[in-house]
């Protein structure tokens, strides 16, 4: 594990800046790492580790010096959301056509 949070610094957190017409970007990422050991009989152990690492935004440094944050859009919690929305919207159709049979 020591290992691992050495890995962790700032650099896997803030990407290195991107100049561009003026404006500097700073890619932000939220990173989470875990692990632990464990064994099923005495005297043997296993271990495991795990590293996510998910865009948050991005700050933009102005040539003026105002520093601006853009948000990234994560497209696939948007697909999970509706998804979840249309299984509520099946399961509440589905139970008032039973109702409506009985």
């Amino acid at each position: 594990m020591g290992t691992v949070a050495d890995r962790l610094g700032r650099e896997q957190v803030f990407g290195p800046p991107v100049a561009s017409g003026g404006t500097t970007l700073i890619p932000v990422a939220r990173v989470r790492a875990g692990g632990g050991v464990g064994g099923m009989r005495p005297g043997t152990a296993s271990t495991g580790a795990g590293v996510v690492a998910r865009p948050l935004g991005a700050f933009a440094v102005g040539p003026d010096g105002k520093v601006a944050w853009h948000p990234a859009v994560d497209v696939n919690r948007i697909v999970l959301g509706g998804q979840l929305a249309l299984a509520a919207v099946l399961v509440v159709a589905s139970r008032r056509l039973r109702r409506r049979r009985r």
